[in-house]
């Protein structure tokens, strides 16, 4: 369950890919990650917050995500490898699952943040959700692929 965890969106991003194709000598591994926090976040269906903090430690990497009023000013632990897209000139981050997921996530607890149960818990939820179809046309697909409930 731990690649959930990794990033892999950010490796991936303009400025990184220019660097490597100007100097790929000085482009390692190392490079510095991008700094996320305020970037707004969008669910495949919507807008759902911002970022509060982003953490790239390896093999535990994910975002905090304030959600403001949507839902009641809960923060949100999302793994990294929910992350389908970080465009860092509009300065948004649109993740690989719907706002009904992220809602159902378990709440964020800074307490509880490196708790590999809590972690457990929060991974065990997305990879739940990670294959699912998402947009408008998803909902009798998700059901159907989620099966009857018991």
């Amino acid at each position: 369950m731990t690649e959930i965890w990794i990033w892999t969106v950010w490796e991936q991003l303009p400025e990184r890919v220019e660097s490597a194709a100007e100097s790929p000598e000085e482009t390692t591994e190392e490079s510095p990650p991008p700094d996320l926090a305020g970037f707004s976040v969008d669910a495949s269906d919507g807008h759902i917050g911002e970022i509060d903090e982003a953490n790239f430690d390896a093999g535990s990497g994910c975002i905090i995500v304030d959600t403001g009023f949507w839902i009641f000013g809960k923060k949100r632990m999302v793994p990294a490898g929910m992350i389908e897209k970080i465009d860092t000139e509009s300065k948004k981050v649109v993740l690989s699952c719907s706002k009904a997921d992220v809602k159902a996530a378990p709440d964020y607890d800074p307490e509880r943040v490196d708790d590999p149960g809590h972690r457990d818990e929060v991974g065990r939820h997305y990879e739940g959700v990670r294959d699912l179809p998402v947009g408008p046309e998803a909902e009798k697909a998700r059901a159907e692929a989620k099966g009857p409930r018991g």
